[in-house]
């Protein structure tokens, strides 16, 4: 970890990273990267998991949900899919009859969505300030890059009709001009690495013209894939504004491969400056 003159908070940067020119389109991921809205999600997802995880003989409570922990923050960025069928594979080899996994995706969703129902119709009626959901300096880093006219795209795990309607609580929809996409029910409909390949295709753009920012190991993984620049988000996101990395967040994305790792965006100057070398 270190901090450079022109930073005032925490940045690491990959021992390999160097500036570099031609970046024309900007990926980014939503829950954790821009949105707070689903803040303390894991709360919700982890009883659940050790409710449904049949035991096994000489297990605790508090053993059954680090197993829970380690499985859903493992494919954590991918589509929520996912980590349910990880909760069907540890339901079977248990010896249990798992259901559905779409199912278990349903009732979190229905539960999650108990949690935090409250925080989108406070976006809406304007009792909860917009900001106070977003990771600090969200909208000052948008703002920059459109003033840059750089296209900006969304993908995330979370499905696209929740990420199109709290995009639009938080006031970030227009952004992204009609591009933000996320999960389906039928999850070979989508990936992240579907919507990287569309951005690079359809603006006929090598991959290395590609910024990406994201909290979850899969958008950095597949933007390094493409060779495109990877800037880790590891937000703080119970303690918004804190300007301290998640510990998890910091190590799992930077051993995958980003280039640059930040808590939030108050440093924009200076990451603008070396993001967009002159």
């Amino acid at each position: 970890m270190e901090t450079t003159p022109s930073f005032t908070g925490l940045v690491e940067f990959a021992p390999a990273f160097r500036p570099r020119k031609g970046l024309t389109h900007v990926l980014f991921d939503f829950d954790g990267t821009l949105s707070l809205v689903r803040q303390g999600w894991p709360d919700i997802m982890v009883p659940m998991f050790a409710e449904i995880i049949p035991a096994v003989a000489g297990e605790s409570e508090e053993q059954r949900r680090t197993l829970a922990f380690e499985d859903i923050m493992r494919l954590n960025g991918k589509q929520t899919i996912y980590q349910m069928i990880q909760l069907a594979e540890r339901v079977k080899e248990r010896g249990g009859v798992p259901d559905e996994p779409l199912n278990y995706k349903h009732e979190y969703l229905r539960r999650l969505d108990a949690r935090i129902q409250g925080r989108v119709r406070g976006l809406r009626d304007g009792t909860i300030p917009r900001d106070d959901l977003t990771v600090y300096g969200t909208r000052a880093l948008l703002d920059a890059l459109r003033a840059r006219g750089l296209p900006l795209y969304l993908a995330s795990g979370t499905d696209e009709q929740f990420v199109r309607a709290e995009a639009e609580a938080l006031g970030l929809t227009h952004y992204f001009q009609g591009h933000i996409y996320g999960a389906q029910d039928d999850y070979r409909k989508f990936s992240k690495k579907m919507v990287i390949d569309r951005i690079l295709a359809e603006n006929r753009i090598p991959g290395e013209s590609l910024l990406a920012f994201g909290d979850g190991y899969v958008e950095i993984e597949n933007t390094k894939q493409v060779g495109g620049l990877a800037v880790a988000v590891a937000s703080d996101e119970a303690h918004n504004g804190s300007g301290r990395f998640d510990a998890w967040k910091h190590q799992r994305l930077m051993g995958v491969g980003a280039d640059v790792c930040i808590p939030d965006y108050r440093d924009l100057e200076p990451l603008l400056a070396v993001l967009f070398p002159r």
